[in-house]
């Protein structure tokens, strides 16, 4: 502690450490809460403020809108490296120990008391909130190995402390705040308000220094009373999440989320399709508004239809897999467990979710291919001639099946990224025509035959 306190270190509170160094992003100019998106006008700006007066946070939204992810990134506001006692249970600072074991062996030690230090990552700490969570779990307990080595009943160091206590002098996160019992929210009071904790009717007061941030359904935080008012009294800030706002914030969480290593490609119109169905169903009249949609229903579908084009190309030979249009049912079925439909819907979940995949295909093509001459295309079926496609007929068989096609650089063109490589490929002409031929359908100007897994164009 001697070389510690030569060093010129400060001790400084985590309430004081997350401001400061926020306040320090802030005039640098830097990301301050790295992989969120949609919050940045709405939520962030609250968050910001509540950490900068120094609050402990309650996060309400509905499941799936990266309340979580929120949270952990507040760690992130924390100094890299702290210097904790060595082998503190509690991670006391040396310069002010408040654990009985600590003051003790500072009192000993003085400046040569040992010093260790500890990263931003182990400061964050973690609960998923159940019934069956017990006041030992947060807080603490007596521990009978302990009473068993000789310690009495009465002896602080008898204790075994709990998850809170053990992030001390950093964030701990309280996910799903109101599925704890009654009795056990009670437990939190002192935590709060006095900062510190009581166990078993010890004479033990312990100082915390934590900051509190939990989240909740906001179903269950105001209408079915499963959260004690008083509790609600003590958070300093109450910010409600949402679903990212905009269609373009919905495309770029599906792309950071989703596991993607690049093969099979996801084409960007298929990964739009995805995020407007995913917008669609969250609308929708047939699904209970009160559950919500997750991201994590968008970021499962796209998942599933990559994996269904690696499964054509494991079964057709492709060389370079490409996701296409005949991919998309797939993940109607896929999905339907992580919606909850309203009571009169029970049996028609399925035809639900297709319709709506139907209606987010059309918006794309006409969002994308809405003004493009198709002529070529169309022409293609003027003398009865027919196309089949599906999800197992690869992308050059496909091209083949179609037949030479002017126009078809221009129209991968309008569909591929800029700088997108795999767009040369076959596969990935493939796919643009088979959207193409797909909102054709759709906008009335072709026929489509569906025969199990295969799909016929026609007139």
């Amino acid at each position: 502690m001697g070389a510690l306190r030569g060093s010129g270190h400060v001790h400084r509170p985590v309430r004081t450490e997350v401001r400061e160094n926020l306040l320090a992003r802030m005039r640098a100019g830097e990301e301050r809460f790295p992989g969120v998106v949609g919050f940045d006008r709405t939520v962030l700006p609250r968050l910001e403020r509540a950490l900068l007066a120094g609050h402990d946070v309650i996060l309400l939204g509905e499941r799936g809108q990266g309340k979580t992810r929120l949270i952990r990134t507040v760690a992130s506001l924390l100094d890299e490296w702290t210097p904790v006692v060595e082998g503190c249970p509690i991670n006391d600072h040396p310069y002010a120990p408040v654990c009985s074991r600590c003051r003790r062996a500072a009192r000993e030690a003085g400046d040569d008391l040992p010093v260790s230090w500890r990263h931003r990552e182990d400061r964050y700490g973690e609960k998923l909130s159940t019934p069956d969570t017990a006041v030992g779990d947060l807080i603490g307990d007596v521990d009978p190995v302990r009473l068993a080595e000789g310690r009495s009943l009465g002896d602080p160091e008898s204790v075994h402390y709990g998850l809170l206590p053990r992030t001390n002098r950093g964030v701990f996160c309280l996910n799903e705040l109101p599925d704890l019992a009654a009795r056990i929210q009670v437990a939190l009071f002192n935590v709060l308000e006095e900062r510190d904790i009581q166990i078993r009717g010890y004479a033990l007061r312990l100082p915390l220094d934590i900051l509190l941030v939990a989240s909740a359904n906001p179903e269950d935080y105001t209408n079915r009373g499963r959260i004690i008012t008083p509790l609600k009294d003590r958070f300093g800030a109450e910010i409600r999440t949402h679903y990212p706002p905009d269609l373009a914030e919905e495309v770029a969480l599906i792309r950071q989320e989703a596991t993607l290593d690049g093969t099979p490609v996801v084409p960007d119109h298929l990964v739009e399709t995805v995020a407007r169905f995913t917008r669609l169903v969250r609308g929708s009249s047939s699904v209970d508004d009160r559950s919500g949609v997750s991201a994590r229903f968008a970021i499962a579908g796209i998942e599933t239809i990559a994996a269904s084009a690696a499964r054509r190309a494991a079964l057709t030979g492709e060389e370079h897999p490409v996701a296409r249009v005949c991919d998309l049912p797939s993940i109607t079925e896929t999905l339907q467990g992580k919606v909850e439909f309203e009571i009169g819907e029970e049996g028609r979940e399925v035809e639900i979710l297709s319709h709506l995949l139907r209606r987010a295909t059309a918006e794309t093509f006409r969002s994308t291919l809405g003004d493009a001459d198709l002529a070529a295309l169309s022409d293609r079926f003027a003398d009865g001639a027919t196309v089949e496609s599906g999800e197992l007929v690869g992308g050059g068989e496909l091209l083949r099946r179609i037949g030479p096609l002017p126009g078809l650089s221009d129209l991968v063109a309008r569909l591929a990224p800029d700088g997108e490589a795999d767009a040369e490929t076959p596969a990935y002409a493939a796919a643009a025509v088979e959207f193409a031929l797909e909102g054709l359908y759709l906008n009335r100007r072709l026929s489509k035959d569906t025969v199990e897994d295969r799909a016929i164009y026609r007139t």
